[in-house]
């Protein structure tokens, strides 16, 4: 019988995007944990096994209203880009750590561009917006054929 808790499949999700997602020491991975009343953030160097830097609602300075919104995940966004330029680290590698990328995974990933990490992907989004859909160009009918009569 498939497994159908929620946290059994968000684990094995995460699992699998770790299989490919690695962090270096050019290049440290921003993992993201999200909880039903915080959201943590963390870059960690997976080569040394090391977390470079930290942020989460349950920082005195960062606690605000609430932990669980889409507010406060731009808050940690933002502080966790201003941490990492700090210590001089420009580009990490996104761990969306088994969640959907949608409300405040998004949320935080967007205000951490914002504020620095990453800035040839803030970049290029900004610069190609999507694609004008093309008009259809209707096919030409075919000539019925005759019938016999």
């Amino acid at each position: 019988m498939a497994n159908t808790s929620r946290a059994v499949i968000r684990t094995a999700i995460h699992e699998r995007i770790r299989r490919k997602v690695r962090g270096s020491t050019d290049r440290p991975r921003l993992a993201i944990y999200r909880s039903l009343n915080h959201i943590y953030a963390q870059v960690i160097d997976d080569l040394g096994g090391q977390t470079l830097v930290s942020a989460s609602t349950t920082e005195k300075d960062l606690r605000g209203a609430g932990g669980g919104n889409v507010d406060a995940a731009r808050r940690i966004g933002q502080a966790i880009a201003e941490r990492a330029l700090a210590k001089g680290i420009e580009q990490v590698v996104f761990d969306r750590g088994g969640y959907l990328y949608h409300g405040r995974i998004k949320a935080l990933t967007e205000a951490a561009r914002a504020a620095g990490l990453n800035k040839n992907e803030a970049a290029q989004a900004a610069e190609s917006p999507e694609p004008e859909a093309k008009p259809e160009q209707k096919p030409e009918k075919k000539p019925r054929k005759k019938s016999k009569e």
